[in-house]
């Protein structure tokens, strides 16, 4: 037998009506200028890269959500759909239905989220997953073709030999070439994820935003804002890292094949990690309220 959340809070109109208007102008600063490029079929490789790699649509990321167990009062059931109920107090999210459709996901979630917080960041990656992804491949062949190597082919496929690949996030590594595969220290898969991922992963971290949309509207659209925010930043440095040359877009490389670029890199990463981490932990402590519930 389920157990409903207690209310976490009661939120006036004005509150809940304020709240939404504040994440509707946050998300717009980036859902505008994106919508913007789709419309004239212009593509952007760093500021499209979360819209387009994740499977959340701009709509629903714009869509504000209180979380579970927040009464809002005097809200229109029009506007909110029919996850949410009336209770005396107000509407709220009917969290024992959505739950019901979510808990193996809350569940797994909750699972590769603690398995990454509890190891020690892994710092010496250098982004070489993004040149393991065009190693081996002409300029015509490359994801991104539009934009130029900062470097020859030839000179690319070197940096990769040289510095090696030690990449443990699943979801980069299939996207490395066939020739790049071999060269990586380990063999991620996605029943090993559990055991391989680690926080100091620039994807791992990226993934937050992932796993948030994924578990609303149990958790507050704050939250998946918040995450998206981050993933943004850290996918600028991904992409000033990458063999790419951005320039002409205003991201000036970090040249990870120097030792002055690794030292760079290593500084951003640990950062993004330190950022990362209270987010995970706010997405850890959502799943338990849930779960916890659940059981009883």
């Amino acid at each position: 037998m389920t157990a409903a959340l207690a209310p976490a809070a009661t939120l006036d109109v004005a509150d809940w009506q304020a709240r939404r208007r504040a994440h509707e102008q946050r998300v717009d600063a980036w859902l505008t200028p994106h919508l913007a490029r789709r419309r004239t079929g212009v593509k952007h490789p760093v500021e499209d890269f979360l819209f387009t790699y994740y499977s959340q649509r701009p709509a629903q990321l714009r869509r504000w959500h209180p979380g579970a167990g927040v009464v809002l009062r005097d809200a229109d059931p029009a506007e909110f759909g029919r996850d949410y109920h009336a209770t005396a107090a107000g509407r709220t999210l009917d969290t024992d239905r959505v739950r019901a459709r979510r808990a193996e996901s809350v569940e797994w979630i909750r699972t590769l989220l603690a398995a990454t917080a509890g190891r020690p960041a892994q710092l010496g990656c250098f982004g070489m997953h993004e040149w393991a992804m065009v190693y081996r491949q002409t300029q015509d062949e490359v994801r991104h073709n539009a934009w130029p190597l900062r470097l020859s082919p030839a000179a690319t496929a070197a940096v990769v030999e040289e510095r090696g690949v030690r990449c443990s996030h699943f979801d980069a590594y299939r996207f490395f070439t066939a020739p790049a595969r071999p060269l990586n220290l380990l063999t991620p898969t996605r029943d090993s994820q559990h055991a391989l991922e680690q926080p100091g992963c620039l994807h791992a971290n990226m993934d937050l935003y992932k796993h948030a949309y994924k578990l609303s509207p149990l958790v507050s659209s704050d939250l998946v804002a918040d995450c998206f925010a981050l993933a943004r930043e850290i996918r600028t440095l991904d992409m000033r890292a990458s063999p790419y040359d951005l320039s002409r877009l205003g991201y000036p490389p970090v040249r990870i094949e120097t030792v002055e670029g690794r030292h760079e890199y290593v500084q951003a990463q640990r950062s993004f990690a330190e950022r990362a981490a209270p987010l995970r932990a706010r997405l850890i402590a959502d799943c338990d309220r849930l779960l916890s519930a659940s059981e009883r």
